[in-house]
């Protein structure tokens, strides 16, 4: 039997508007911030026509801290002024995981 507790991902999908305008700077900064929460697990992230982040939390308290930080509420602000066209969060339970790896010492 597996130990595998459920935890919750907070996924933000956004659609940026032209140009950098400190973006990069910015997104780096929130995540090494968040990963520095009480609660925090990971963070993956892929940009590109649709921006995709996703963090894992231990609980939605801990969500609700982290989208209450002061930095990250600045960052809100300045993403509806300067860096999103729209943007999308979803907080999901994950109940299940399963992964694979492939080894590549072996080819």
């Amino acid at each position: 039997m597996s130990d595998f507790k459920p935890y919750f991902a907070v996924i933000f999908t956004s659609i940026r508007t032209e140009g950098d305008n400190g973006y990069g700077e910015m997104a780096r900064y929130m995540e090494d911030l968040a990963r520095k929460q009480s609660g925090f697990i990971a963070i993956e992230s892929a940009r590109d026509d649709v921006g995709i982040t996703v963090s894992y939390w231990k609980n939605l308290s801990d969500i609700a801290n982290w989208k209450a930080n002061t930095d990250h509420l600045f960052a809100q602000k300045k993403g509806i002024k300067d860096w999103y066209s729209s943007y999308k969060v979803r907080i999901c339970t994950v109940e299940r995981e399963y992964d694979f790896e492939k080894d590549l010492s072996q080819e």
